[in-house]
């Protein structure tokens, strides 16, 4: 199936063919990547990080005035058919083993339970109990307040084009319109990070996953949990009392192509599949929300410092975690930059792994 969607521009995955160096030598990364063994093995660190940027966002929690509307309700991933089912049963297996021991399988009743607002069209779910959410424009806005109040400086339209080094160190950075020195520098703009990294001759074997979503306010559409839909890898999210958000796919693009309005249209008629009562009307171009995603090829960030460099950090390839690791992953930032020891183990999110 994964075949079929891959060339399809309305399936939830979509590579969209061309040629391209970076994709094919990306892609090779991605199939060795993909064997049981290592996928397996990359869930440890994926755990261990999650758990570690949970309990980061938790210790913000004691700031009353930092509002980033923080819910610990779980999440539903929900399915439709056999084959999901034997898949989530697996998975459930899969999260024992990993001490995720608060995750459940529900049954068709159990799930509509959940949900008796609406109708819910499913065989079942896995309700994963430890999972939380928080409003990611809420985080967004009052995480740059704070930091503006405690005298952080924002840079606005200016784009880094070049860097000055001395041997291990970089001693000055140049934008646009300014050149900058500094004792330390981080390199965290997303799939973005490839380009900034090439101008310091770094390889971070990324590609920009296009996703999509769609928010309706003041929606007649009420949820008690997120979800994720399993055979149409769309994902539904409740915001406060009155707002609820559709999005999803993997669309392997290029930065220039236009936005597909059937993607739109295929996360929407997923979520109909899945809450048939639900009758979200087709956005317009100008509200549909997309953003690139950094895609590693093992499904694993990058952070750390590169080996050729004393005063560089990388922080990048989230793919679709970026708020779930984001706490954590900025914490770790903070403990690298203070050459301190980390509070875990980032040996495997090193920058260099695929040498």
């Amino acid at each position: 199936r994964g075949i079929k969607w891959m060339f399809n521009s309305k399936s939830p995955f979509y590579i969209q063919p061309r040629l391209n160096v970076e994709l094919m030598s990306w892609a090779l990364k991605f199939m060795r990547s993909a064997k049981s063994k290592k996928v397996e093995a990359a869930a440890i660190p994926l755990r261990d990080l999650s758990l570690f940027s949970k309990a980061a966002y938790e210790s913000w929690l004691q700031n009353p005035s930092f509002d980033f509307g923080y819910e610990q309700k779980g999440l539903l991933e929900i399915f439709q058919t056999e084959k999901y089912a034997n898949h989530a049963h697996h998975i459930y297996e899969k999260a024992h083993e990993l001490g995720l021991t608060d995750t459940v399988m529900l049954t068709a009743e159990e799930l509509q339970a959940l949900e008796p607002q609406t109708k819910v069209n499913g065989m079942g779910a896995l309700l994963y109990h430890c999972d939380a959410q928080c409003n990611p424009n809420l985080l967004m806005k009052n995480l740059k307040q704070y930091l503006q109040d405690q005298q952080v400086h924002f840079i606005a339209h200016e784009e880094v084009i070049q860097f000055e080094k001395k041997n291990k160190t970089v001693t000055k950075t140049i934008t646009t319109k300014n050149a900058y020195e500094s004792d330390e520098i981080v390199i965290a703009n997303g799939s973005f990070s490839v380009a900034t990294a090439k101008l310091l001759q770094l390889n971070i074997p990324l590609i920009p996953g296009r996703g999509y979503s769609v928010t309706y306010e003041d929606s007649p559409y009420q949820l008690n949990y997120p979800a994720l839909l399993m055979e149409g890898r769309a994902a539904v999210t409740p915001i406060g009392k009155n707002k609820i958000r559709f999005g999803g796919t993997m669309e392997i693009t290029s930065y220039k192509t236009p936005v597909r309005m059937n993607r739109v249209q295929g996360i929407l008629e997923t979520v109909k599949r899945f809450y048939p009562e639900f009758d979200a009307p087709m956005p317009t171009v100008e509200n549909v929300w997309y953003g690139y995603r950094p895609c590693s090829a093992d499904g694993l960030p990058f952070i750390g410092r590169p080996s050729s460099f004393e005063n560089i950090t990388i922080a990048t390839g989230h793919s679709m975690l970026g708020i779930s690791l984001g706490a954590g992953t900025g914490k770790l930032v903070g403990e690298i930059v203070d050459r301190k020891k980390t509070g875990m183990d980032i040996t495997p999110f090193r920058i260099e792994r695929f040498r």
